[in-house]
């Protein structure tokens, strides 16, 4: 049976992928912002499902790109840097009491890891469209994720001014 890949340039399947999974982590992001009033919210969900989608797309890419080649797993690497650059964004999170700093910052610096690695792997389509999304996620998706706090908040005072509490 024919697949979509057969009909579509692999490019545009990827940066379907990557586009898709942001938007689910957002979606599930703005959740634990707005109604659980978590620290990481829309922008670290979001940069979060867009890395895991951009790690696997590059594995399952770079992994044809090398089939026969004996000895040779450019996903070692690949798994070498993500371990390490996790290590750096655990040193970004800082608590301070019952809050939370720094982990929307330490997501970006892990995507950043995934868009240097698929530049590196010759993905440069896939890592500038990452890249785009990224910068969505750190702009567009605060002013909107903001919106929604400030609406949220503007909801549950007026129900609690017209109940009496």
């Amino acid at each position: 049976m024919l697949s979509p890949e057969h009909f579509i340039d692999t490019n545009v399947i990827i940066i379907s992928k990557l586009a898709l999974a942001m938007l689910l982590g957002a979606v599930i992001g703005t959740e634990r912002a707005i109604f659980a009033r978590q620290t990481a919210g829309t922008r670290t969900f979001g940069l979060v499902a867009l890395g895991a989608c951009l790690f696997i797309v590059m594995a399952n890419y770079v992994s044809l790109s090398f089939v026969g080649v004996v000895g040779f797993d450019p996903m070692r690497t690949a798994a070498a840097v993500i371990t390490g650059v996790g290590f750096l964004g655990a040193g970004l999170i800082i608590f301070r009491g019952d809050t939370l700093h720094g982990i929307t910052t330490a997501a970006g610096l892990w995507i950043v890891s995934g868009i240097g690695m698929a530049v590196g792997f010759g993905m440069y389509a896939v890592a500038i469209f990452a890249t785009f999304l990224t910068l969505l996620m750190f702009t567009v998706m605060w002013y909107v994720e903001n919106r929604f706090k400030h609406w949220f908040e503007e909801v549950n005072h007026d129900s609690a001014v017209h109940t009496g509490s």
